[in-house]
């Protein structure tokens, strides 16, 4: 009986965003968010361009590159949303588990379910993305309110699973300093958050939401000014030591 087929949207070989190290990046098809500023809206439909992919296929790629990863690198799921496909992926997992790679998964942590559960459990390292602490501008942002978004966390920590947390500063919509604050204090005293990263706001998809015939809807919002991301750092940096700006 052959493992479930996994609908993937592309592949980056020598990732150096998507995780620690050099990491062989599987981009997934299907998210249940619509995230204003989404870098990659062509993976948002779960078909889309994809291609149904024979998992041999990524473990043979992964296993192959498995030299130029070293100590740190390894494979990264990423989308999308990767646990939209959590039941199809579980096999892949422990198949790349018995080879030796670590295993990211870049996640909203918006879905839950046995076989998320099962999936995260067999993952090394999530980086979990929070769009908002406010629900209100989660759902103003993404369509969805945060509220499994902090229980994924949540059961992160309480799993003692490691993870690292990603947050966009977008001028206007999740540069408040409350909410940043507010931030700061709900996920201080986590243990499993071994790096907290500040990502600025930027607007490389843009020409994809040409492409799809799509209105990109913060045409009008720019780019973080470097006085924007520093007073954001100073201030998630008196909860996160080990805060990253990127």
């Amino acid at each position: 009986m052959h493992d479930p087929l996994i609908r993937v949207h592309s592949y980056e070989s020598m990732g150096t965003f998507d995780g620690p190290g050099l990491r062989y990046v599987v981009f997934l098809q299907g998210c249940p968010f619509r995230c204003k500023y989404c870098a990659n809206p062509d993976t948002i439909d779960p078909v889309g361009e994809s291609k149904l992919t024979d998992p041999d296929y990524i473990l043979q790629q992964a296993v192959s590159m498995k030299p130029f990863f070293g100590k740190r690198g390894g494979i990264t799921f990423s989308g999308g949303e990767p646990t939209v496909q959590a039941e199809a992926l579980i096999p892949l997992f422990r198949r790349l588990k018995d080879a030796g790679l670590h295993i990211c998964v870049d996640t909203n942590g918006g879905i839950w379910n046995s076989h998320v559960e099962e999936l995260l459990g067999l993952t090394d390292l999530v980086l979990l993305d929070v769009k908002e602490i406010n629900s209100a501008r989660h759902e103003a942002i993404t369509a969805r309110p945060n509220t499994q978004t902090l229980r994924t966390a949540d059961w992160l920590e309480t799993h003692e699973r490691p993870f690292r947390l990603r947050y966009v500063l977008v001028p206007g919509l999740s540069d408040f300093e409350e909410d940043l604050h507010t931030l700061g204090e709900h996920f201080k005293d986590y243990r499993q958050i071994e790096r907290v990263e500040l990502l600025p706001y930027h607007r490389l998809g843009v020409h994809k939401y040409k492409a799809l015939g799509w209105d990109y809807a913060l045409k009008d919002v720019p780019e973080n000014t470097p006085e924007q991301l520093q007073k954001a750092e100073i201030i998630l940096r008196t909860y996160f030591p080990q805060l990253v700006v990127n």
